[in-house]
C-alpha cells in the first residue's frame, strides 16, 4: 500500500512528465516548470502545478481492515482524489504574449491526454500490493468554481487547466496485533447421546 508520500509523488510525476515533453519547445528549460501556488511571490518560472484540493474518493469502497500474516490487522488504505490547477505564471519575467500562453496551455493539455495514467508501483517501487492506476482527467467543475479557486488566493482569474487525479490510495500507519489462539477445547457427541446436563 502506498505510503503518505504518494501525494507528493503524484505531483512530482506530473511535473516530470511536463518537463520531459515540453522542453526545449515550447518551454526553454525544465526549471521553468514548477510545483507552486499562483500566490507565491518573486518566483521565476513559466508553468506552475498547484494542488488546490484533496478529497476522499467516496466512489471507491474498501474493507475496514486488511490482514497481514496470522496476527496483524491494518486499516485499509483510504482512496483520495487530488485536484490540480496548471497555470501560466503571470508574475514571471518571461514577457509572454497571449499566443504564447495559448500555445503552452495547448501543449500541456496534449501531454496530459497522452499520459493520463500512472501505475502507483512506478511511483513507490516498494509496493507489494497491486493497486489500480492513478488516472488524470479533466476536473468537472464550472467556470464559476474555477474563478473561486483563483479568488481564494487573491488572484484575478486567468485561463488554466484543472485536473483530477484518482484513485490515490493512502495507507494507514495503524496496525493492530490480535491475540494468538493458544488453547482450544472441543467436545464430540454421538448422535442420540444425551449430555449430563440434559
Amino acid at each position: 500500500m502506498a505510503d503518505y508520500s504518494i501525494i507528493s509523488d503524484v505531483s512530482a510525476y506530473i511535473v516530470k512528465t511536463l518537463r520531459d515533453k515540453m522542453c526545449p519547445e515550447p518551454i526553454p528549460s525544465p526549471n521553468n516548470i514548477e510545483i507552486s501556488s499562483p500566490a507565491s511571490q518573486d518566483v521565476d518560472y513559466i508553468v506552475g502545478l498547484y494542488l488546490y484540493d484533496i478529497r476522499e474518493d467516496v466512489e471507491v469502497t474498501q474493507p475496514n481492515y486488511i490482514r497481514h500474516g496470522r496476527v496483524q490487522l491494518q486499516k485499509a488504505p483510504r482512496p483520495y482524489a487530488l485536484y490540480y490547477m496548471v497555470f501560466i505564471n503571470g508574475g514571471g519575467q518571461m514577457g509572454l504574449k497571449d499566443p504564447d500562453v495559448q500555445k503552452i496551455i495547448g501543449k500541456v493539455a496534449q501531454i496530459v491526454n497522452d499520459n493520463n495514467a500512472v501505475d502507483p508501483g512506478s511511483l513507490q517501487s516498494w509496493l507489494t500490493t497491486e493497486e489500480p492506476p492513478i488516472v488524470l482527467s479533466q476536473a468537472r467543475i464550472s467556470l464559476e468554481e474555477k474563478v473561486r479557486v483563483w479568488q481564494a488566493i487573491n488572484k484575478p482569474y486567468q485561463v488554466s487547466l484543472f485536473y483530477r487525479a484518482a484513485p490515490v490510495f493512502l495507507s494507514s500507519a495503524d496496525i493492530i496485533t490480535t491475540p494468538r489462539v493458544v488453547d482450544a477445547e472441543f467436545s464430540l457427541r454421538l448422535s442420540g447421546e444425551r449430555r449430563d446436563d440434559e
